[in-house]
């Protein structure tokens, strides 16, 4: 049973919308973002995807906002009435959506591999994406 943990700095990404062209094509206007975090992945997954059924928690640490940084010479603290938990766009079902499609062939086959997901959006003085990915136990599946 593999474990592996990554940690993507910079803000999370939402999936944006797939767009359609005057022509009549279809592209994907989160490819160039994609891209980026699959080499960010790359440099610290493990040589072959994981296999089997998969449990996944990923938590997203979104900037905070100038609004919740202390001025003058203070500068740089939080607030005390600063917000942990990020209740704003973008929605966390688009940017788990990025994570799972970034992942295909770089730390899973296929995301359809994944049966539980855990997920949060925070605010943080770091933002980024921590991953966690876990094989699934066989006994456990035996035990259902």
């Amino acid at each position: 049973m593999r474990k592996i943990k990554l940690i993507v700095q910079g803000n999370p990404k939402p999936q944006k919308r797939h767009r359609h062209t005057s022509r009549g094509w279809t592209y994907d206007p989160s490819s160039k973002d994609k891209n980026a975090f699959i080499l960010m992945l790359r440099s610290n997954a493990p040589k072959t995807p994981l296999n089997g059924a998969l449990t996944v928690n990923i938590r997203f640490s979104m900037p905070y906002p100038k609004k919740y940084f202390r001025t003058g010479k203070f500068k740089g603290q939080l607030k005390p009435n600063a917000p942990f938990e990020f209740i704003n766009r973008p929605d966390i079902d688009n940017l788990l959506k990025f994570v799972m499609d970034a992942g295909n062939k770089v730390l899973w086959h296929d995301d359809c591999q994944i049966w539980k997901v855990t997920m949060e959006k925070i605010y943080s003085l770091e933002p980024g994406t921590e991953i966690i990915v876990e094989e699934t136990d066989e006994s456990f599946q035996k035990d259902r």
